[in-house]
């Protein structure tokens, strides 16, 4: 059996089309622009809140009044509310609670417990400055590491 040389020298002839690589095929959909500006505009305005939060901290400082106090509780309450409705920096940890719920919640409860802290130690004895700094400096790492 002979195989004719034309059919041979057909595959050779065939030119194939350069194709674009597929991240320059895809262009971001409309929707995936808007979700990312949300993203965008959503940290933005935590991170605004965080700012006050630090003004209203160094305010509790300078003057230890329970007013300062209860404005600084109410700054912290909104921005984790804000926080956990957005679920914006929400981490998931090692693992889950007996509830089936992350540890982001106990990161939750500990600022929590801190500002309970804060409020006795207003209340009951006026130690100084210093821990309160301390409290207020601790309250305020917890609250960027749960953003970050």
């Amino acid at each position: 059996m002979k195989i004719d040389a034309g059919v041979r020298g057909v595959g050779k002839r065939l030119v194939r089309p350069e194709t674009q690589p597929v991240a320059q095929a895809r262009e971001k959909s409309f929707s995936d622009f808007l979700r990312d500006e949300r993203e965008r505009a959503d940290r933005e305005q935590l991170k605004e809140m965080l700012r006050e939060i630090e003004r209203q901290g160094e305010r509790l400082i300078r003057s230890m009044t329970l007013k300062e106090l209860r404005a600084y509780r109410e700054q912290i309450r909104r921005f984790l509310e804000e926080t956990v409705r957005r679920g914006v920096g929400l981490k998931e940890t090692h693992g889950w609670d007996r509830r089936g719920r992350m540890r982001k919640y106990k990161l939750l409860a500990e600022i929590d417990a801190r500002l309970l802290e804060l409020a006795d130690e207003l209340l009951t004895t006026e130690k100084g400055r210093l821990e309160l700094l301390a409290r207020v400096g601790e309250i305020r790492g917890l609250l960027i590491h749960l953003v970050t």
